[in-house]
């Protein structure tokens, strides 16, 4: 069948692309965009990180959440080879974490998101997260706690990709590098990362690959 921009063939949930080839695994965006921004086209191949950066206002944030689908757009995203259009948004979104600059929470207790439990304990250890506040209430935690407990809920589902906004916006140099080689192991178990940073040597330390935003589309050529 066709998927809602009529472009993408799929059959057994498998994908194929219009014009014919074997998309990579990892992220493949096609003729992703709204009105605000786009269209985008470029992958993400398993394990690598792509760095985006730009001033504010420039559509990063954008990109992302229409990645993760969750504003209206056309166009699509596959991972490994298998389109958004063609899987239930709640399967989507869990292989493909958001993790927006200023976290979710929909409730005040901690442990009504993550779960107090081995995976998580070894998580907020290397995330450098003290053990006590999953006991406190999500109001009292810092910016910087929030952040970094929101990046052990993402990845307590073993996502195949992480687009990851601002993720160390609050944190200090040493807290960075933790989260950092957190963010490395998992590439190196395949995840591909988006990631949005202001920070341009953590830029230099992660991307694979770098591209630029401003007014809604990429600028200049690939690096």
């Amino acid at each position: 069948m066709l998927n809602r921009t009529g472009r993408v063939s799929v059959i057994d949930d498998i994908s194929v692309p219009s014009g014919g080839g074997i998309l990579p695994r990892g992220l493949s965006v096609r003729a992703l965009g709204n009105a605000h921004a786009g269209p985008f086209e470029f992958d993400v191949p398993a394990g690598a990180c792509l760095v985006i950066t730009g001033m504010s206002g420039a559509g990063k944030s954008v990109l992302l959440r229409m990645m993760a689908d969750l504003d209206p757009h056309q166009g699509d995203v596959a991972l490994d080879g298998r389109f958004c259009s063609a899987m239930p948004a709640h399967r989507w979104r869990r292989q493909v974490v958001y993790l927006p600059a200023e976290p979710g929470w929909w409730s005040d207790s901690v442990l009504d998101h993550i779960p107090d439990d081995v995976l998580t304990r070894g998580l907020m250890a290397k995330a450098g997260l003290r053990a006590g506040v999953l006991n406190d209430p999500v109001h009292r935690l810092s910016t910087g706690e929030r952040q970094r407990l929101a990046l052990v809920r993402g990845l307590r589902l073993a996502p195949r990709a992480l687009l990851m906004d601002e993720p160390c916006s609050a944190l200090d140099e040493a807290t960075t590098l933790m989260v950092e080689a957190m963010m490395r192991e998992v590439m190196t178990g395949g995840t591909a990362i988006v990631l949005v940073s202001h920070d341009s040597a953590q830029a230099m330390r992660m991307a694979d690959l770098r591209r630029e935003l401003a007014n809604g589309h990429f600028v200049g050529v690939d690096s």
